[in-house]
């Protein structure tokens, strides 16, 4: 399972496994529970590999970021998403300590955070970058 089969759906709490495609849009399932859903073209999805964090110099993709928690955390689980506003930012500066505090709100912090926590729940460790496109990049 790569950042690229896992979505964030608006409006469905948790994170997605795109599943397969339907005529009408795709079948996911949630990584929380495990129940299927059914999402149609209409619903407002993000694809976790396709998500950065502003930083002062450059947008930092997702799977960095990850990987900036995973190592500060030793590969076990991140603070709670649900701690105290200053508590979060202070977490995230140490993971991340040139992120945008004006485009980067505590809300994206929460999403970030409880995000990582699920995949690590999940036994998903693995954010390099798939192989496929760092080959590209080398050929470029």
């Amino acid at each position: 399972m790569s950042l690229d089969k896992i979505l964030a759906i608006s409006g469905k709490p948790g994170l997605f496994e795109l599943k397969t495609q339907t005529r009408s849009g795709f079948l996911a399932e949630s990584l929380i529970d495990g129940k299927k859903l059914s999402v149609s073209i209409q619903h407002n999805v993000s694809v976790l590999s396709e998500i950065a964090i502003y930083t002062f110099t450059e947008e930092v993709p997702l799977r960095e970021v990850f990987q900036k928690i995973q190592e500060k955390e030793n590969g076990e689980q991140a603070i709670n998403h649900k701690e105290s506003k200053d508590k979060l930012a202070a977490y995230f500066s140490e993971v991340l300590p040139d992120y945008d505090e004006d485009r980067v709100y505590a809300s994206d912090i929460k999403k970030v955070l409880q995000w990582y926590n699920i995949l690590q729940s999940k036994g998903f460790t693995d954010f390099s970058e798939p192989e496929e496109s760092k080959a590209a990049e080398e050929e470029e």
